[in-house]
């Protein structure tokens, strides 16, 4: 006769039951921004980030070199990501006015420039590693305090005072001068100035691309 198995009240009870979902973590946002000046030239970023409530609880900015100014929104990037692993952050929210950037860590533009390559590349695998990720492309007006950070970076570095920058709105007299013709390359999806316009930074200008024939 089979000798019966003793029953453990209890056991395997709960065996099918689903796990209790953890509660989402509130999600910190970082407006992001890089500055370059003659693009290539001396670069640096800009970082604000928020808690939950809305309270600032950093404010980080670095002179990086003579870089592109995409390469700079880059470093501002991995900065913030930086900052949210280093102090326990599981949720972010990044704001950015560089919609190529955007787009690229959405997948939605394809990384093709080398020297973008592994920064992206980096900033992938640190996204990857938070709970939750986000990033918003937003307009410059809503990223003011990270770009000023960017440009406080800059003077700090060439000795400039904040108040001795050109100002981001263009006067009148630039607006109107007679147009000007500049040389210029195009090299992996940046178009490099090949001389100095000594335009303010933030001012729009329209550019008419007539290619020239090689030397």
């Amino acid at each position: 006769m089979a000798k019966r198995q003793p029953i453990h009240h209890g056991a395997g009870l709960f065996a099918d039951a689903h796990a209790e979902a953890k509660p989402a973590a509130a999600a910190y946002r970082a407006n992001i921004d890089g500055a370059s000046r003659n693009n290539p030239g001396p670069a640096s970023y800009g970082v604000v980030i928020r808690d939950p409530r809305g309270e600032i609880v950093a404010r980080l900015k670095k002179y990086i070199g003579r870089m592109t100014n995409n390469v700079a929104e880059y470093y501002a990037l991995i900065a913030a990501l930086d900052y949210a692993q280093s102090h326990g952050i599981r949720a972010l929210r990044v704001e950015s006015d560089s919609e190529l950037l955007v787009k690229q860590m959405r997948g939605q533009y394809k990384v093709k420039n080398a020297d973008l390559r592994p920064l992206f590349e980096r900033a992938r695998k640190m996204s990857q590693a938070l709970e939750s990720f986000r990033i918003d492309h937003v307009y410059r007006e809503q990223n003011r305090e990270a770009d000023a950070l960017a440009n406080e970076a800059l003077d700090e570095t060439s000795g400039a005072s904040s108040t001795s920058r050109a100002p981001s709105k263009a006067k009148a007299s630039d607006t109107n001068s007679e147009p000007r013709r500049i040389r210029a390359r195009f090299r992996s999806g940046v178009l490099y100035l090949l001389e100095d316009v000594g335009l303010p930074d933030g001012i729009e200008v329209e550019v008419q691309l007539h290619p020239l024939p090689k030397p």
